[in-house]
């Protein structure tokens, strides 16, 4: 899909050039925020923001001499939305619930800072479902986000907020977080891209836990190369996780820029069609556009080549034991003991355990539901055939990845099988809304690196994103791939 709205480097470019500066550029974010009706953030950091612009202007004209430092500040005077599940030192962080309504944290998270000391300025917190559990943002506290183009529409989950801001011009580029698909999804969704890395690419210091081993942040942004860009500064290992990897991020903006300009970047290069991620119920306007683009991918050299994720068919089933057994862990903090808000009935409880049953009623129905099934799933003599056969099966879905790639280097397929669903469409029945994540909660369970790229629109002009998934540390034949996509459909 062609991109109308300027990437990072063509702002650097208007800041060069002296048609723009940060503390204009923050203004008129914050100015399309507040008339806007998408309900894409729920607390605004305007004070901060204009502050942390104003120094950078005063910057750009003295110690910078009107000139970009673009080595040492990638990110000069860019404005960021981010989601409302990653910390912010003295800036209200919800994660769309009521029960952490009024949490201001005293530290930052290691993502957000890394972007922050390159340079961006951080308009705010965006809306999600609630602890990112969903995928819809229908389930946020906060009330529903729109569809950037079609309000009747959803723009998909938990990172809805991040999709619905970036496509509609609210913020240049945003963090989301990821856990069975919650980037990919909603970049599908709102027609940018999305990028979740390896597992331990990016540390997850400061985000709020929703299932600790499939977490991930990563970006969404206005072109690949912006994804890249984002996923550099961010990456590395970090002392306060012991879950990120102790290997260096690549230099990613330079692997786009060679496959931008190399039309023979992706001769040879073996695709991957996985069998499984080609079944009845696709849309047919979804499917014409992922065939299109694997029909352009041939004409750029690249080998086409079956393969097959045979366990493919238990993913949903195994995600949704494993998410919700780590979730009703992480969320028993939120007791209105040691983390939340202590309504008057919990004060006015004659028992602890009437307290608790007050404290934790601020959680809405998605969560309460997710909390009881892992509980359960948890509980004595369910453990072994629940939770531990879920992770024999998350192990032979790994092996299927494994496998896979040893005759692909990257596999493609759609995001979903469907575009954008209407508002309310799918909330009664959570089955039917679990099975939306059908093809991006594998390569989270196994922990690879995937992405969503625009390929196209549907009939009624909602857009269509491909799948690409990398093997682990792929990023860059991901990017590579992604870069070529963008350049050649739009």
């Amino acid at each position: 899909m062609k991109q109308t709205l300027p990437s990072i480097q063509e702002i650097h470019d208007s800041f060069d050039a002296g048609t723009s500066d940060p503390l204009s550029l923050t203004e008129g974010f914050f100015t399309r925020i507040k008339a806007s009706k998408h309900n894409a953030y729920i607390t605004l950091c305007e004070d901060r923001a204009l502050q942390q612009a104003r120094n950078l202007s005063i910057e750009l004209k003295t110690a910078f001499q009107g000139k970009v430092p673009r080595q040492t500040h990638p990110l000069f005077g860019i404005p960021l939305g981010i989601k409302d599940v990653l910390t912010m030192d003295g800036v209200r962080t919800t994660c769309a619930s009521r029960i952490l309504e009024n949490y201001v944290p005293p530290f930052t998270a290691t993502a957000v800072a890394r972007l922050e000391v390159a340079g961006a300025v951080s308009l705010g917190k965006l809306n999600l479902d609630e602890f990112a559990m969903g995928s819809s943002n229908e389930n946020s506290a906060f009330g529903p986000v729109l569809h950037p183009t079609h309000p009747d529409r959803v723009p998909g989950g938990s990172s809805g907020g991040s999709g619905t801001a970036v496509a509609a011009d609210l913020c240049v580029a945003a963090l989301g977080t990821d856990t069975g698909g919650s980037i990919r999804l909603p970049a599908s969704f709102c027609g940018v891209v999305g990028l979740k890395p390896t597992y331990g690419r990016i540390s997850r210091y400061g985000q709020i836990a929703f299932a600790s081993s499939l977490d991930q942040i990563g970006p969404m942004t206005r072109t690949v190369r912006d994804a890249a860009l984002l996923t550099g500064i961010m990456a590395g290992v970090d002392e306060n996780d012991s879950t990120t990897l102790a290997r260096a991020p690549e230099d990613w903006v330079a692997v786009v820029d060679r496959a931008n300009g190399d039309s023979s970047s992706l001769h040879g290069l073996r695709v991957g069609i996985p069998a499984e991620y080609f079944i009845d119920g696709i849309d047919p306007g979804v499917r014409q556009a992922i065939e299109r683009a694997i029909e352009f991918l041939k004409q750029e050299g690249a080998l086409v080549v079956p393969v097959s994720l045979p366990h493919t068919e238990y993913a949903v089933s195994t995600y949704y034991v494993i998410a919700v057994s780590e979730a009703s862990s992480n969320l028993s903090r939120y007791d209105g003991v040691r983390f939340g808000v202590r309504p008057e009935g919990a004060m006015r409880a004659a028992t602890p355990s009437e307290f608790y049953k007050e404290a934790r009623a601020l959680f809405g129905a998605e969560v309460k539901r997710r909390i009881m099934l892992g509980t359960f799933a948890l509980s004595s003599g369910y453990f072994d055939a629940y939770y531990r056969k879920a992770a024999q099966v998350r192990r032979l879905m790994r092996q299927d990845f494994e496998n896979a790639f040893q005759k692909a280097d990257v596999l493609v397929s759609p995001v979903s099988p469907t575009t954008a669903f209407r508002l309310g469409e799918k909330s009664k029945n959570p089955l039917q809304m679990y099975l939306t994540d059908i093809f991006t909660i594998p390569a989270s369970l196994a922990g690879l690196p995937a992405m969503s790229i625009p390929v196209g629109e549907d009939a009624d002009g909602l857009s269509i994103g491909m799948h690409l998934i990398g093997p682990r540390f792929g990023e860059s034949t991901l990017l590579r791939v992604a870069s070529r996509i963008e350049g050649g459909l739009s």
